[in-house]
């Protein structure tokens, strides 16, 4: 089952950054770039970075300089998070090529790459809750509520590990067939923003 490569996948590049937890602390992927397991760890490795980003950027007493200098970055990152998106969607076109859908072949609300997004994002959340649930210092209140959520983050790891694992089936079976939106993303283009077609001029 693919939820069974990608999740520990996704706990190594999280446990790997926290290290050092540092933004700017480079990746050092260690799996063969002829590997899925290399876009996985790139992929959560994107999501760790800027899961860091957004809690940086929160700080009340932030210099607004460094601020806007921090949201280049997280557009930058959110960028990067959906061409790899795309990346790992291309691996499951070019698996997938040879199988012929059948005639009442549905298609998916979203690619098998978008639902791992969201199974990388899954493993940032259980981590950090999971410190939270055991944190020194923290209330015996706080860490209950921060354990009732975590399980409920387990159970929803559950859920959407099998349900990655059945819609693959179902393109390797033919019952789904994949269709791949480029994203479309216009506020960092020159020719779609007005804000940065206007300046040019």
């Amino acid at each position: 089952m693919f939820s069974k490569i990608a999740f520990p996948v996704f706990e190594q590049s999280i446990n790997d950054y926290h290290q050092f937890d540092n933004v700017d602390q480079p990746i050092n992927n260690p799996f063969s770039k002829d590997k899925i397991e290399h876009l996985l760890y790139a992929k959560n490795w994107i999501d760790t970075v800027q899961w860091h980003f957004e809690d940086i950027i929160r700080n009340p007493e932030i210099d607004p300089v460094e601020a806007l200098a921090l949201k280049r970055r997280i557009d930058a990152s959110n960028q990067e998070r959906t061409d790899m998106v795309e990346y790992i969607d291309s691996y499951f076109l070019q698996k997938y090529q040879d199988v012929k859908p059948k005639e009442n072949a549905k298609i998916n609300s979203e690619s098998p790459a978008w639902a791992i997004d969201r199974l990388s994002i899954l493993a940032l959340k259980i981590y950090h809750m999971q410190e939270e649930a055991t944190r020194e210092g923290a209330s015996p209140e706080h860490r209950a509520k921060c354990q009732e959520k975590l399980n409920v983050l387990l159970e929803q790891k559950k859920d959407l590990s099998t349900s990655i694992d059945d819609l693959l089936t179902d393109i390797e079976n033919g019952d789904k067939f994949m269709k791949v939106y480029k994203q479309m993303k216009m506020y960092n283009d020159e020719e779609l923003n007005p804000v940065l077609y206007q300046n040019k001029k």
